[in-house]
């Protein structure tokens, strides 16, 4: 390892006048960029921070709302920001072009013109026009001393870099005049812009380029891939930051797997990122949003940052499972199957997870991708029967369409109509179009067996799926009929018993507030999201280490504001071994353990054998329900009755010691009579012990006028012992311990 260091304070103070970040989706790219732009602001500088995301989080980090022209943070008074919206970046591009020609041609010529501006790709090219203004024209950031990008995850970063090359071959070899950006001539006028970003770029006395990685190995193939990727540009000024290094482990076991992992994870640094210099960034225990926070990235966490007490859970908790939610999936036999939600929450391990498992209940499903990055065939690794795995490749894509638009027309044009169509066909729209219709091919083989598509990055896939008039006027110019998979597309999507979109997210604020939005954007376009799954949690794990637990009690908030907006729910815990290979996909699956509980009172005649009853007969599937007493007093029969009322049968129960249950490890006690967590402090082999008193029902009866009355008050201690139930097991990994 060459020139490394690990202080990203240092890494800020040396920063050049342009800072980039880059890398997969979710390594922390935001928080990197923000913290890097507040630290060089509060340092004197005049900092504009800039994200060139479709699905930026910029706002709700640095709490303040931003648009697409720079706003001055009130907080931070050298500092200002802007989101590039590829929206409204497209929309001012439209109108740019457009409106020269209104009230010059022809009404019709300039209803031609904004068709041609509808497509996907003039979103594209507008948003990298707006990001290539801020590194190509000069006049464009002369008020500030440091400009700091926030990018998109890596492959819509590397393709909105690869556009210009693109594109200037387009114009070098069109001749039409048009394309389905409008005029050439508004294009050929970026030819000198484009040059000069890219030129801004790869100089290093200029920008730095960050590129972002987890400590992680999946992680770390995607940042060699992009150093690659990135180096094909000319873009040499490259410095590898490792976000989120995990530094001890005490004893505990959760802390020493983490630890090892990343060890294993670095011990193979691929050899392209060991030449760089290195910066490390520390793993925080705390979600970064607000400047306090984002502060915090460089400095040791401030008082009003220290965190709550950390809850004691059970490696038992029960939390809905990602393998029950698989089960619930399979429903009738076949459909199609989306994972998405932002970059990096593990979409690709999820998706294989579900098809492996799928394939192996005896379906026929099919696995494929529409990111770039294609990790799913990696994930996978090995053949798999009833499985088949692909990628969505472009190029192949691109090329197959071609052949077949020129092939369907070419008997009716002449040689400058058909030079005319080529020159189309080469337009970096196509690539786009192309793509699309496979995605579409994709989804009609859910007739037949269970389609899994692994899906881009949110932004991404919503452009695929807004694409659907873009693709329907692009294809008819080039061909008599609209192929029957892409006219069905929507509708599938939009069915329910069909299409299931599977939202993941992470237990964090960003990951699940940009899953809302997916959710929200997905509704407006008529598909209803079947389930959310929360991944790489730490609530399910039994952690002793003081800096995990404060992590897990930071989960807690996002888990419970996942599962309010889902209509299924499940949540993956964090693995010791990172999930690849059908082995480690199965790990997903696992079905944890009942949570191990029990019901103690005095004499176990009453109170808690009908806790015991209760609990297994409603909640049998996720508890493990057991009673004792300190003593034996002998079940009792007034209880049995009221309890078979119920349609609950305690009869074959009989009244035990807890001594007699010393062999068995509980993981919550709950004490439910008025005395029993005074009188027997010294059992206590559980992690926790919650009291929950009831009333004595004997002592009700004794003081009933009538023997109905008196069963009258076993039935109410009956019905409030049924109704505590109801709420485990978050009554009890929630509730103090006694």
């Amino acid at each position: 390892m060459t020139n490394r260091h690990n202080d990203f304070a240092a890494f800020v103070q040396a920063a050049p006048r342009f800072l980039f970040f880059t890398g997969k989706g979710g390594v922390g790219k935001t928080t990197l960029s923000c913290a890097t732009a507040v630290a060089l602001a509060d340092s004197g500088q005049r900092v504009l921070l800039i994200s060139t995301d479709p699905a930026s989080n910029l706002s709700e980090v640095l709490g303040e709302a931003l648009t697409s022209v720079p706003v001055q943070l009130r907080a931070v008074p050298r500092l200002w920001a802007l989101d590039i919206d590829p929206e409204v970046a497209a929309r001012e591009y439209r109108e740019r072009v457009i409106a020269p020609y209104r009230g010059t041609l022809p009404a019709a010529m300039v209803a031609s013109i904004e068709e041609q501006l509808s497509g996907a790709c003039t979103t594209e090219i507008a948003a990298f026009n707006e990001f290539a203004r801020f590194l190509g024209q000069p006049d464009a950031t002369t008020d500030y001393d440091h400009v700091v990008f926030d990018t998109a995850p890596t492959g819509h970063t590397l393709r909105l870099l690869q556009l210009p090359a693109a594109w200037n071959q387009f114009l070098d070899t069109n001749t039409s005049g048009t394309s389905c950006l409008g005029p050439l001539s508004g294009l050929q006028s970026q030819h000198a812009l484009y040059a000069k970003t890219l030129e801004c770029m790869a100089d290093a006395s200029r920008t730095q380029v960050a590129l972002v990685s987890r400590p992680e190995r999946t992680s770390l193939v995607e940042a060699e891939r992009s150093r690659g990727e990135l180096g094909t540009l000319g873009l040499r000024n490259i410095r590898l930051l490792l976000n989120g290094r995990f530094g001890t482990h005490d004893e505990d076991p959760t802390a020493r797997a983490m630890l090892t992992r990343q060890q294993e994870a670095l011990a193979h640094v691929p050899e392209g990122l060991q030449a760089l210099p290195r910066t490390e960034i520390p793993l925080l225990a705390f979600n970064v949003t607000g400047l306090a926070a984002i502060r915090a990235v460089l400095s040791p966490p401030a008082p009003q940052l220290s965190l709550p007490p950390p809850p004691v859970t059970s490696p038992r908790q029960a939390w809905p499972t990602f393998a029950a939610l698989v089960r619930q999936i399979e429903g009738r036999g076949n459909g199609v199957i989306l994972t998405m939600g932002k970059g990096g929450v593990g979409k690709t391990t999820l998706a294989a997870a579900i098809a492996v498992e799928l394939a192996s209940r005896g379906h026929p499903v099919h696995l494929t991708t529409t990111d770039p990055a294609a990790h799913v065939v990696q994930a996978v690794g090995e053949s798999v029967p009833n499985l088949t795995v692909s990628r969505i490749d472009p190029v192949a894509e691109t090329a197959a369409y071609a052949e077949e638009s020129l092939a369907a027309v070419s008997a009716d044009l002449d040689a400058e109509g058909r030079k005319l169509l080529e020159e189309d066909l080469r337009s970096p729209c196509t690539e786009e179009i192309a793509v699309f219709r496979a995605f579409a091919a994709k989804v009609d083989q859910g007739q037949d067996g269970f389609v899994v598509l692994d899906t881009a990055p949110t932004g991404h896939t919503l452009m695929l799926l807004d694409a659907t008039e873009a693709y329907h006027r692009q294809v008819l110019k080039t061909q008599s009929d609209l192929p029957e998979a892409v006219r069905n597309l929507l509708p599938r999507l939009r069915d329910p018993d069909f299409s299931k979109v599977i939202i993941v997210t992470l237990p964090e604020a960003t990951p699940v507030h940009e899953a809302a939005r997916l959710q929200e954007d997905l509704k407006r376009a008529g598909i209803r999201p079947f389930a959310w799954v929360v991944n790489q949690s730490l609530s399910p794990l039994k952690l002793n280490h003081a800096f995990l637990r404060a992590r897990q009690s930071n989960e807690h908030r996002f888990i419970q504001e996942a599962w309010q907006l889902a209509s299924r729910f499940a949540v993956v815990p964090w693995l010791a071994h990172e999930p690849s290979g059908v082995r480690g996909l199965r790990q997903l699956l696992a079905e944890p353990l009942p949570l191990r509980i029990l019901f103690l009172c005095t004499g176990n005649s009453c109170r808690s054998q009908m806790a015991e009853g209760w609990a297994r007969h409603l909640k049998g599937d996720v508890l493990e329900a057991y009673s004792a007493g300190i003593e034996t007093h002998g079940l009792n029969p007034n209880a049995v009755k009221v309890m078979a009322e119920a349609g609950v049968d305690i009869s074959g129960h009989r009244s035990k010691r807890v001594d007699e249950l010393a062999d068995i490890a509980f993981d919550v006690v709950v004490t439910v009579c008025g005395h029993a967590h005074e009188t027997c402090p010294t059992f206590f082999g559980a992690p926790k012990v919650v009291h929950v008193g009831f009333d004595d029902p004997p002592r009700l009866a004794k003081a009933a006028r009538n023997e109905a009355e008196a069963l009258d008050g076993y039935r109410r201690v009956r019905d409030e012992i049924r109704r505590f139930i109801e709420t485990l097991p978050d009554a009890v990994t929630a509730a103090p311990e006694t």
